[in-house]
Parts: structure tokens; sequence; C-alpha cells
């Protein structure tokens, strides 16, 4: 069968600690407030969708996404706001339910959640889990929160969390739900999860040519009609930069990104980030730098050769200035977005 579905981009930010112009640290502060403005802008310019990360690190400002998106919530108008991801393993999903229930009424119904297991450890400590439960707290918890999000009474039982019996959970949603995506870095276990719990699945795609992950596309959608459940959207998330030319972009993204993914790299005992090993993947992998032109072209193919129907571009990679954001930010929407529209159109159609 084929059915059409829309084609929507947005935007991810992990909240990363900024310099500013001059190449001073700025403080957690100015960066969450620089995030704001960011979605500020990226609700002014049309963009549907704008998700922040939660992280547990000092390179990252935000570890509560639900409280900055609630503010975001006041000053923006028909963006959806969500996050990217809410590490779910380690957080009560009664508490999620009942943060982004507020959310979705101080925004008008644009709250999302998307629930992943993220790619750091830290919040497993800090809040009590022990990281050899990685796997069970995830099944459990998202498991419960796909009940919550049904709004009505849950009876749930499992080891992670005590149980609920016919428990009402407060506010409920104007809409009756909030939407749920899954964020997924490859593997077939979680597409399948996704697709039995009719949540929208998030590919994260960080790395290598997007084609390699056209099979899991085709897995999910096999299994959503499999589970008896609507075919959903695919998003893609991956980092990058735009600017005026594409060698401009990679000398204001290189620095940034070689201090953020160099001190990944140390802690996991990665090789040492090299020049060669971002321009590889500037000019045939997962990272949009460059021109307007450039980016549009490297999203045309990631779209068309995954099948995915939504794009969410991680603008924001290491301690970059807020102003550079802000032009990057406005030469996705006005210039990249038009280009990849005119290129596939408006939707996107799937077979399955």
């Amino acid at each position: 069968m084929t059915e059409k579905l829309p084609l929507e981009f947005g935007l991810d930010t992990f909240g990363d600690l900024t310099v500013d112009d001059n190449g001073q640290k700025q403080s957690a502060g100015q960066a969450i407030r620089n995030v704001v403005e960011q979605a500020v802008l990226a609700d002014q310019l049309g963009l549907k969708h704008f998700n922040i990360g939660e992280h547990h690190r000092d390179d990252y400002a935000v570890s509560a996404p639900d409280t900055i998106l609630a503010g975001i919530a006041t000053v923006t108008n028909q963006i959806t706001l969500g996050t990217g991801v809410t590490v779910l393993s380690s957080e009560d999903p009664v508490r999620v339910y009942q943060r982004f229930a507020t959310i979705d009424a101080l925004s008008n119904g644009r709250a999302e959640i998307t629930a992943g297991r993220g790619s750091f450890t830290e919040s497993f400590p800090l809040f009590g889990f022990n990281l050899s439960d990685y796997e069970q707290l995830f099944e459990e918890r998202l498991d419960l929160l796909v009940e919550l999000l049904k709004e009505g009474p849950v009876t749930w039982q499992g080891e992670t969390r005590a149980a609920l019996s016919n428990q009402e959970v407060y506010p409920k949603t104007e809409r009756g739900t909030i939407p749920l995506r899954v964020g997924v870095g490859g593997s077939p276990h979680s597409v399948i999860r996704a697709a039995k719990h009719g949540a929208t699945l998030a590919l994260a795609i960080i790395g290598g040519d997007p084609e390699r992950f056209k099979p899991f596309v085709g897995l999910y959608r096999e299994s959503l009609k499999r589970f008896e459940q609507p075919q959903l959207a695919v998003g893609i998330h991956s980092p990058g930069h735009i600017a005026d030319t594409d060698e401009q972009a990679a000398k204001e993204l290189w620095p940034h990104y070689q201090t953020a993914f160099g001190r990944i790299g140390r802690e996991r005992g990665w090789g040492p980030m090299t020049y060669e090993h971002f321009d590889n993947e500037v000019k045939h992998g997962s990272l949009y730098v460059g021109s307007a032109e450039t980016v549009a072209g490297k999203i045309i193919h990631a779209i068309e050769s995954t099948g995915a129907n939504r794009f969410d571009l991680k603008y924001s990679n290491g301690p970059m200035p807020h102003s550079l954001l802000m032009k990057s930010i406005e030469l996705y929407a006005t210039k990249v977005i038009p280009m990849v529209r005119a290129a596939v159109g408006d939707e996107i159609a799937i077979s399955y």
C-alpha cells in the first residue's frame, strides 16, 4: 500500500554552553536564555518543531528541558515544543506526563514528548539508578508512559516503580493525549518497540550515509502494519551548521565541534578528533554543514534515501556563539527548507 505524509522540519538543541562573539565563555543562565530566543526566532520563521535535549553535564546548560519549554510556550504561537530526548530510564513517567500536560496547556496544544535512553549515563547515578538495569528501566517506563498518555484510569505493575491501580493522573489535556516519539539510534528491537506502542520514530543519525538507515524505516513501517497501528511519521535528527558559503560554515563550526566531540571521544576512548574526519562527514556523511544549497542537497538525499518525512537539524554543536546559531536558523528556515520543498514537494509517499 502507498499513502502520503506531510514533510516537516524542525530544530534540535542540547543547550550547549556557549561563548560570546569574542570567545568568552558564557554562563549556563545565558545559554538557556539564548535557547529561548532561538526558539522564538524559529517560531517566527514558521518552523514546525523545536526540541530540547536533557543532559546532566557541565558542557550543557539544560538539565530540565520541560521547564524551558514551558517558558517558550508563553512567548511562541505555533511551533510544536518537544524534547530531544527525555531520558525516560531515569525519569518518573507520571511526572513526565504531568509536566508535559502543563506545557500542553500553556502552549494551547503544542507539546510533544520524545522518549529515549540518551547517549550519556550521568543521570543514572544522579537519580539513584543502576546502569545494569538500563534496558528494563526503559522498557517498563515507556510502557507506563504509553498508558498515561491515554489519559484514563491507569492500572500498571512493574519492578522498577510502584504499581498503580485504577489511578487518575492530572491535569488532563484539552486534546486528550500528547504525541509521543521514541528516539532510536539504530537498534531493530527499538524500532519494533516504537511501532508496537504506536509512537512515531525519531532516528538519531549522527554519522555515515543516512541511506544505511533505510532498512530501519522499512522495518518500522512493516511493524506498524503488523501491530495494526496507523502509518506514522519517521523523523531524522542530525547535526549541522549553515552559513553563506561552504567554507565559512566549516570554518565557523570546526573549532566548536572539535571541542565538543573531542571531549566525548576522550571520555569514550575514541581516537583523536581530526579535521579529516570532520571534513569526511561534512562531504559524505551526516554532518549537514555548508551553504544553503549544499545543506538542502544533503537533506534531499537523506529524505529520499530513507523515506523519512521529518528532518530536525541539531543546530547547536559545541560552544558556538549565539549570533552564529541565529544566522544558521534563519538560513535553514528561509533558504534550505524552500529548496528541499521545491525538490521533493510538501508530502512524502510511503509504501508498506
